[in-house]
């Protein structure tokens, strides 16, 4: 019998390419990955097709693409990436021609990796947090949780895949820990005493697989996915653990962090403020429980620090 393939947008990021590693690590699970890559010849698209994926040509901008792309599939995990333009414009522009794409090819289930639309929590009106570019007040999630509709819209069979803070922000994105003017190591979040739930990248893979693996059970349902939910003292706590320093946790005020000066730091920091003032509902909307039935080798963050600690750099 052949098996059904899955086409993975995002491929050779974070969740897509932990998706793909998900579907080939399990030979005799009935599915098959198909990488849809903007390069096949890249170093990170060779690879994918050196562990048995599938690597075809396909670009989020050029729907045509997408439709070859998705093709005989049977289910397609789309996504986007914000932080490569900075537009929510853009994001919603691509998961239109995601959705129309899906549609197109027939595909029977896609799992469209999204987040809350804050606006249904703080209107634009609310002088909580700033306004930004005149219509989100987080606009790497506003934008994709207003494209939701569009899937729906399209008529695609849909799952609404929500993620959590990736873990290896504390590698990649220069949100480890730091040394202060005492030379003592200090973990910044503008989190306060509330919980952020938290995920190894392909941990998020492993679920959205289990997602597809289910069949219909998830289709027009909404998941969340998280390893833990931890508060940024319980995080400097493993911290100082896995690193054998003390590492002591700075509750950074929102606007400070706003005021980084980095691209986009404002739209963090209102994220930061979002996940603070409703925390009881961006927490509830992730179960840790559910997310470990999907993924039984779900990873806590003490057991992704043992594996990880040497990559996280000190600055």
């Amino acid at each position: 019998m052949s098996k059904k393939i899955i086409a993975v947008l995002g491929a050779t990021g974070a969740q897509g390419g932990g998706l793909v590693r998900a579907i080939v690590n399990d030979p005799n699970g009935g599915f098959a990955a198909r990488a849809i890559v903007r390069d096949p010849k890249s170093e990170k698209a060779r690879a994918l097709a050196a562990l048995g994926a599938e690597v075809v040509a396909g670009d989020v901008d050029d729907e045509a693409s997408l439709r070859r792309g998705f093709a005989g599939a049977h289910g397609a995990f789309c996504i986007t990436f914000f932080w490569a333009h900075l537009s929510a414009e853009k994001e919603i522009a691509e998961a239109g021609a995601m959705a129309r794409a899906a549609k197109a090819a027939g595909v029977n289930h896609a799992l469209w990796s999204t987040l809350e639309d804050s606006r249904k929590w703080v209107p634009l009106s609310d002088p909580r947090m700033p306004t930004l570019h005149g219509k989100y007040k987080v606009p790497h999630f506003d934008g994709k949780g207003e494209a939701n509709a569009l899937f729906i819209e399209a008529g695609v069979p849909t799952t609404l895949f929500h993620t959590s803070f990736y873990w290896e922000n504390l590698i990649y994105f220069g949100m480890g820990p730091r040394k202060g003017a005492d030379g003592k190591l200090v973990f910044a979040l503008p989190l306060g005493d509330k919980k952020m739930p938290g995920i190894a990248a392909e941990d998020i893979g492993r679920c959205a697989y289990a997602v597809f693996q289910a069949g219909d059970r998830h289709i027009g349902k909404s998941i969340g996915v998280a390893g833990e939910h931890l508060t940024g003292a319980q995080m400097a706590a493993s911290l100082s653990r896995a690193l054998g320093q003390p590492v002591s946790y700075y509750a950074m005020p929102f606007d400070d962090y706003r005021k980084l000066g980095f691209p986009a730091a404002d739209d963090l920091g209102n994220m930061f403020q979002f996940w603070h003032d409703f925390n009881a509902d961006f927490c509830g909307a992730r179960s840790i429980e559910a997310s470990r039935a999907l993924n039984p080798a779900l990873q806590t963050f003490d057991t992704w620090l043992a594996a990880n600690k040497s990559r996280i750099t000190i600055q």
